[in-house]
């Protein structure tokens, strides 16, 4: 019987296979980072002021939802090193409607409006991507030497 290998790592549960293998990477590559350390505001909270009724898979009728607030579009990447200003976000299989890809243009926005803009972003889907990520992040610093 073969055993599933210890998604655990610094504390927490990672979410995938992927991250696990980024973790594991960046850990032997001797770089600072930390995992889902902070979650960034893309857009506020707001109240809609109109009436808004809206639909759900679960009822016949519609919610009202006139004057509910609207929460906030968040967004928490996998891996952050301020010091040496990266970002990755493991991505394997994503579902068709996943609205990674809406948060994921929001984030370099969110970047660009806060003075964030040097960072370097990654988002690799496999183990040779990740590879490639860290000889990346390695060549920059060694460069900024």
């Amino acid at each position: 019987m073969s055993r599933r290998k210890s998604m655990n790592r610094g504390g927490k549960k990672l979410k995938s296979g992927l991250e696990v293998y980024c973790y594991d990477a960046l850990k032997s590559a001797k770089l600072d980072f930390e995992y889902e350390p902070e979650s960034f505001v893309l857009v506020e909270n707001f109240r809609y002021p109109s009436t808004y009724h809206k639909s759900t898979n679960k009822r016949p009728d519609m919610l009202n939802k006139t004057g509910m607030v609207v929460l906030p579009i968040t967004y928490t990447p996998d891996f952050v090193s301020h010091k040496h200003k990266f970002v990755i976000e493991t991505k394997g299989y994503a579902r068709q409607q996943h609205t990674f890809p809406l948060r994921w243009k929001l984030f370099l926005k969110y970047l660009v409006d806060n003075g964030m803009d040097e960072y370097m972003l990654f988002v690799p889907k496999n183990s040779k991507q990740v590879d490639h990520t860290i000889q990346t992040i390695k060549n920059e610093l060694s460069k900024a030497k």
